[in-house]
């Protein structure tokens, strides 16, 4: 049974649609391991456990009927602290929403409930969701997987350390500028970014409005496809008789490839390697509409954020972490006119991208140019802080900028990532491609 832990989601759900193992034993086993792991108060926020065995109990009643309402009925994943959660508290990451406890799911968490998945409770993550270092000194830090010195990657940190530690065998993040992605990345997970507007946001605790998007952080692929049809209610990607041998990369060069470090410089290049011996083309090209977008960011960023916590923030500001305060109060000083006439300039940025990259499956690059920064460093050094944070987001961001779906996957090496973009609403597509992917790297 302590297997089970580490098996993929996928796999788990077939098990129990087999027969072969119990909803019930499956969540205990996962509620006995949270509460024997010595970082467990790191990681989750609140344990649901009695919404957990009820919920497995009715999943092993309809696999014993055999009525199972997706291929995941009761499998028990972890939330990020900002998804709404019905009588448990939702404070996503600071003080200033503490005690705060909705009255209803979020609406992604209700969907994924009417597909059977077990709730196992809220993970911890970077206050408010605005920064990708997954450091939080107001709440918890979780920890990385592979460096017990460094940080996890954020800000769904607590979400890839409960499925890396045996914690959850899947978990939703949110990804807002790589939310999702870095902390796959640096804890050798999954995550997929999906488009801006595909999965709902109601019920869940905004950072920037015009960027938050919903993902899973996941072992696999097919977890990943199978969780993203059980969050949007929909029919799950066919994954069968994909293969590498007509695919088109376009790896990317601008910004993405500047001051990148060693490994993550060398894990990259190893990708691409096996992409090209499993039959696919890599070219290497520039995007040099990216450079206005970014420079565009932090107006875009910055007024979102604090349009959505201003009343908060300013109520009792001592109560933040001061990065992150200083983070969210540059957007106060931010003009309407600059912050639309941005907005204008990032569409036609948009239009552009997609239009020179068409040609190509997907544009690659390393998920991350850092490797995870060491903890006790940045908690000393201000400066390190911040060029640590943009160098962590940086390469991430550009599927936020352009709109676009995204997928990290686990290069080999540990704690670096090889991602892939593609155009909006583009998921079914980019999943065939990442399992194909992911089948030329293992």
């Amino acid at each position: 049974m302590q297997d089970w832990v580490w098996m993929s989601a996928a796999d788990l759900g077939r098990g129990i649609g087999a027969g072969d193992i119990d909803a019930v034993a499956l969540t205990d086993t996962y509620l006995a391991a949270i509460d024997a792991h010595p970082l467990r108060d790191r990681i989750y926020a609140r344990v649901t456990a009695d919404r957990a065995r009820a919920e497995a109990r009715a999943a092993a009643a309809r696999a014993r009927n055999d009525q199972r309402l997706s291929p995941l009925d009761g499998v028990p994943v972890s939330w990020k602290d900002l998804f709404d959660t019905a009588a448990v508290g939702t404070e996503a990451g600071t003080a200033l929403m503490a005690g705060r406890v909705p009255q209803m799911d979020a609406e992604v968490l209700r969907n994924a409930t009417a597909a059977g998945l077990v709730c196992l409770g809220k993970t911890h993550m970077s206050e408010i969701a605005f920064s990708g270092l997954g450091y939080n000194p107001i709440t918890a830090t979780p920890p990385c997987v592979n460096d017990a010195d460094a940080v996890p990657g954020g800000s769904s940190s607590g979400a890839a350390a409960s499925v890396a530690f045996g914690l959850a065998a899947a978990a939703v993040g949110s990804d807002t500028g790589g939310s999702v992605r870095i902390p796959a990345a640096w804890n050798d997970l999954v995550g997929l970014k999906t488009t801006h507007g595909r999965l709902s946001l109601q019920g869940v605790v905004p950072l920037c409005l015009t960027f938050d998007t919903v993902g899973p952080l996941c072992r696999t692929v097919e977890d990943a496809a199978l969780m993203l049809a059980a969050l949007e209610g929909s029919k799950p990607v066919d994954l069968a008789g994909v293969d590498l041998k007509a695919a088109r990369f376009m790896a990317l060069d601008t910004i993405v490839m500047d001051d990148i470090e060693p490994a993550p410089a060398a894990a990259y290049q190893a990708a691409i390697d096996r992409l090209q011996d499993a039959g696919a083309q890599v070219v290497r090209a520039e995007a040099p509409e990216l450079a206005e977008a970014f420079d565009l960011s932090a107006v875009l960023y910055t007024a979102d954020a604090y349009a959505n916590w201003r009343e908060l923030v300013e109520d009792a500001p001592e109560k933040m972490f001061p990065q992150i305060l200083e983070r969210v109060r540059a957007g106060r000083d931010v003009l309407a006119h600059d912050y639309l006439h941005a907005w204008k300039r990032l569409h036609a940025i948009r239009a552009d991208y997609v239009a020179a990259t068409a040609g190509f499956d997907a544009v690659i690059c390393p998920t991350a140019a850092n490797m995870p920064p060491n903890l006790d460093r940045l908690i000393s050094d201000n400066t390190y802080y911040k060029a640590s944070n943009l160098m962590t987001l940086r390469n991430t961001r550009v599927a936020n900028l352009m709109g676009l779906a995204a997928l990290t996957l686990p290069t080999g090496q540990p704690s670096t990532g090889l991602m892939l973009n593609t155009a909006p609403e583009s998921e079914a597509r980019l999943l065939r491609l990442g399992a194909a992917v992911a089948a030329a790297l293992a």
